[in-house]
């Protein structure tokens, strides 16, 4: 028998899993209120929102995989925003800016979040905007318990605050001090703003689906685009060349910008079938290493040869996604050789029995591949930026254990949502007068080298980090994901293995001691690299990290619990509901009946 931290959730009503345990209890509360997954992840993303300010927030992105049971249908809602109308690479370098910046105005694409949970609330879902909204209402405007990490971002801050952002310091400096981790703490602003929302959208009409939209109509063309297009205007500090800058985003990018539906990606991989966004996002990335890896016999490794193999794959996959992956809108993205089973065998016979220090993409169909200068420059050098900038919020927010959010929900008619909110976060941009959010940075994703498949262009999507997933079998469905920017489609692998390959239940495959590799540039600003850098858990083993040393592995010791922060919850074949959530970092939950 194995032992867990917690038990698998199992039951048949309903089941909630996410980050944060007090969004997991407001999905299940509407759950238990009559509402369906739709109406659930809703209600938990925008309680997201308020308590894990420094990993999400209302201007920020997120992409969500749904399966609805009366259908039988899979689709992808693309909640990432796109870049703004003027921001060219030519308007960056008339401010002396030669790559863009993880923190400030000049990184804001079209916030994404609000508009993906309107258009899943309007047409799946069965409540009303407030019957949802109301528990981040209550929580933004009674308060809740604020964590340690958001504390500790606060508290690093706390300069830049006073000195530069100032609605960001009548938020979170009350009385002049950064709050304590454990301490009761509001948004009366955010507050505000979401009952405004809802007021609105009510004021629209009476139809469920009239408010819906007028909510959304007064997100992307009321009162908070306008905020949003005078505060952009201004000049905000970001540390960055002169110190402040304006930013590119305005009213009338956020109005013709709408959330929309798209089909998703799949392969096949132990008797599942799993499903991830196009590449936009990373997630085919995991695609990729599955279908390597499903060339192997990974039931017969040993627990030093599956992490090296896996490492490899992986290595092999991000290559891939350095030079291929973009806005299928706006780039030639060979997805469909990408996935192939035969290239998938041609990459994996590449995995030797020593780590690789090299990055090498693939030729899908033949075609060469390009990596951008930088890269190949800076892999060459080691992997570090020779220049690379220290600014508020700067850097992959990994390094803090967080950057992002996810939930999970399934009902008991069948309907399953993964959900990957994420951006906006406190420490990368200042909040918004009146309004008590900030705008996501995800524009730093983008390179401003032309010609590459993830260049900036105005009105396309940068490739996010965002990766929910959904695993689709026969008669069952669970959607699954986790934070961690470049390591989600890496922690998930050892997760996906030890449930399907290994059979364990999902709460003992989210438990089981977890690695990543830094071995490719970072997708965040500066993008640094560590080529053959990997980090991994110590109840991985002595031997084990001093079998992959001995590889060639650069292994740093994480400590016992550190990575990942996976949650899961699905449909099982016999019809019974599970769920389970990562217990590292005392904060997520999982809960259901």
């Amino acid at each position: 028998m194995t032992f867990t931290t917690r038990p698998e959730i199992v039951g048949t009503f309903g089941t909630v899993a996410s980050t944060h345990w007090l969004a997991s209890a407001s999905g299940m509360a509407v759950l238990e209120a009559g509402g369906n997954a739709f109406d659930a992840a809703v209600a938990s993303g925008l309680v997201l929102h308020v308590v894990e300010p420094h990993l999400n927030g209302l201007g920020g992105d997120m992409p969500v995989l749904c399966h609805e049971a009366t259908t039988g249908r899979t689709f992808t809602v693309c909640g990432q925003g796109v870049a703004p109308s003027s921001a060219t690479p030519e308007a960056y370098a008339a401010h002396g800016i030669e790559e863009i910046p993880g923190t400030g105005l000049l990184a804001a694409t079209v916030p994404g979040t609000f508009g993906a949970w309107m258009l899943m609330l309007e047409r799946y879902g069965s409540l009303t905007l407030r019957e949802v909204a109301q528990y981040a209402i209550g929580y933004a405007r009674d308060g809740y318990p604020f964590l340690a990490q958001a504390a500790t971002a606060v508290a690093a801050l706390e300069d830049v605050f006073t000195g530069h952002w100032h609605a960001s310091a009548e938020i979170y400096l009350p009385g002049g001090r950064a709050p304590e981790a454990g301490e009761r703490f509001c948004n009366p602003a955010l507050a505000a703003t979401l009952e405004r929302l809802v007021a609105e959208g009510e004021a629209a009409g009476p139809g469920r689906e009239q408010q819906i939209e007028g909510a959304r109509q007064a997100f992307y063309s009321g009162f908070v685009a306008e905020q949003i297009d005078i505060f952009a205007a201004s000049e905000q500090f970001d540390g960055v060349g002169s110190g402040a800058h304006r930013g590119f985003l305005t009213g009338a990018d956020l109005d013709v910008w709408r959330a929309r539906e798209e089909e998703p990606l799949t392969v096949d991989f132990a008797g599942v079938q799993v499903a991830k966004t196009q590449p936009w996002g990373q997630g085919p990335v995991l695609l990729q290493q599955l279908a390597m890896l499903e060339q192997l016999d990974l039931a017969e490794m040993s627990d030093a040869d599956l992490v090296h193999t896996v490492t490899e794959v992986a290595k092999l996959a991000f290559a891939d996604r350095e030079a291929w992956y973009g806005d299928p809108e706006h780039s030639d993205v060979p997805v469909e050789e990408l996935l192939r089973a035969g290239y998938a065998a041609e990459r994996v016979g590449l995995v030797g029995a020593d780590a690789s220090g090299e990055l090498r993409p693939g030729s899908p169909g033949g075609r060469a591949p390009r990596l951008p200068a930088r890269v190949v420059a800076a892999m060459a050098d080691g992997g570090a930026w020779p220049d690379g900038l220290a600014t508020p919020g700067q850097g992959e927010p990994t390094v803090a254990r967080g950057d992002t959010c996810h939930l999970d929900v399934a009902d008991r008619w069948g309907n399953v949502v993964a959900a990957t909110p994420s951006g906006g976060w406190l420490q990368s941009s200042p909040t918004i007068p009146g309004l008590g959010f900030a705008l996501g940075t995800r524009a730093q994703m983008f390179w401003l080298e032309q010609g590459l498949a993830s260049s900036l262009v105005p009105g396309a999507r940068p490739r996010t980090t965002l990766s929910p997933g959904l695993l689709l079998g026969t008669d069952r469905v669970l959607a699954f994901g986790t934070p961690g920017g470049d390591q989600q489609d890496q922690w998930t692998v050892p997760f996906l293995i030890n449930h399907l390959v290994r059979g364990m239940d999902l709460q003992a495959a989210i438990d089981a001691p977890s690695w990543h590799s830094m071995h490719w540039p970072s997708s965040f600003a500066p993008r640094v690299a560590q080529p053959r850098g990997m980090r991994a858990e110590s109840r991985l083993g002595a031997d084990v990290l001093a079998e992959l040393r001995a590889r060639g592995h650069q292994v740093e010791d994480a400590g016992d619990w550190s990575l990942g922060r996976i949650s899961a919850a699905g449909t099982r074949p016999d019809g019974m509901l599970h769920a389970a959530a990562n217990p590292r970092g005392m904060q997520g939950y999982a809960v259901g009946r």
